[in-house]
């Protein structure tokens, strides 16, 4: 990889965010399918975020669906990185403007109680290191203009990341079958998605337990009260102002999340 070709699709990622206008797709700017290049730019913006008094609270899981991976010509999911300002209350609401252009998707999140350090982490390693698991909403993004994404795209814009909202009622996976759950998210209170944690990697642990290995590999482990989004449980949703978004999750409960209309924007 080279680092200017980097360091200017980081820059072009960070200044879209920054001024809320999406950038051209910036698989333009690396080598075709180099998604460690891609990992690359996504490392220079997260070390920028921390850089400027950003938390970091855990880590997403995305392209857990076997239908969006052939759309993208992969094998394999990916990953982002959550910070603290990018969590919405249950039931709160989005600004006016706060994301380029969102979708909702429904996922289970699982809270660590413990790290994850091991490079061949396993489902066992996942039930033994989760503290309980919670609802969730994750409200992704795309700094790249029109969702004209690739791999490369999405790696390098930290995995579509935007915001992210959490079911306020801990479950213990005591007892669980987070393969069999189901899920309904609704947009104002029309069916919107459905699915099962099976169509999550075939289970939600199983994503966990990919996303621990490769952190591990990588010399980043998932850590004690790290938040880990596990995948989309089904297709995802656009979100327009004024929408409000509520998702049932068999044995977890219910999340809710309303966008502001565009008369509320600050």
């Amino acid at each position: 990889m080279s680092a200017p070709e980097v360091a200017k699709a980081a820059d072009a990622l960070y200044e879209a965010a920054r001024t809320n206008s999406a950038c051209p797709p910036v698989r333009s700017l690396l080598a075709e399918g180099d998604i460690e290049a891609a990992y690359a730019v996504q490392r220079r913006n997260v070390e920028r975020g921390l850089a400027s008094g950003r938390r970091i609270v855990g880590r997403k899981i995305g392209l857990t669906s076997p239908a969006v991976q052939a759309q993208l010509g992969v094998d394999q999911p990916d990953f982002g990185t959550l910070f603290a300002d990018m969590a919405v209350p249950e039931g709160g609401t989005v600004p006016a403007g706060r994301l380029i252009q969102p979708k909702v998707e429904a996922e289970v999140a699982l809270v660590l109680g413990t790290e994850l350090p091991h490079r061949d982490c396993t489902v066992a390693d996942i039930l033994r290191a989760t503290e309980f698991a919670l609802p969730a909403l994750e409200i992704v993004d795309s700094r790249n203009a029109d969702w004209d994404i690739t791999i490369v795209d999405t790696v390098a814009d930290n995995a579509s990341s935007g915001l992210f909202v959490l079911g306020g009622t801990p479950v213990p996976l005591t007892g669980l079958d987070l393969r069999g759950i189901r899920m309904t998210m609704t947009r104002d209170g029309e069916p919107v998605s459905e699915g099962t944690g099976a169509d999550c990697l075939g289970g939600p642990l199983n994503a966990a337990a990919w996303l621990a290995s490769t952190l591990a590999d990588r010399g980043d482990p998932l850590r004690a009260g790290d938040v880990v989004l596990t995948g989309a449980l089904g297709p995802m949703a656009v979100a327009h102002p004024g929408n409000r978004f509520e998702a049932g999750i068999s044995q977890l409960g219910r999340v809710k999340v309303e966008f502001a209309t565009e008369g509320d924007r600050p």
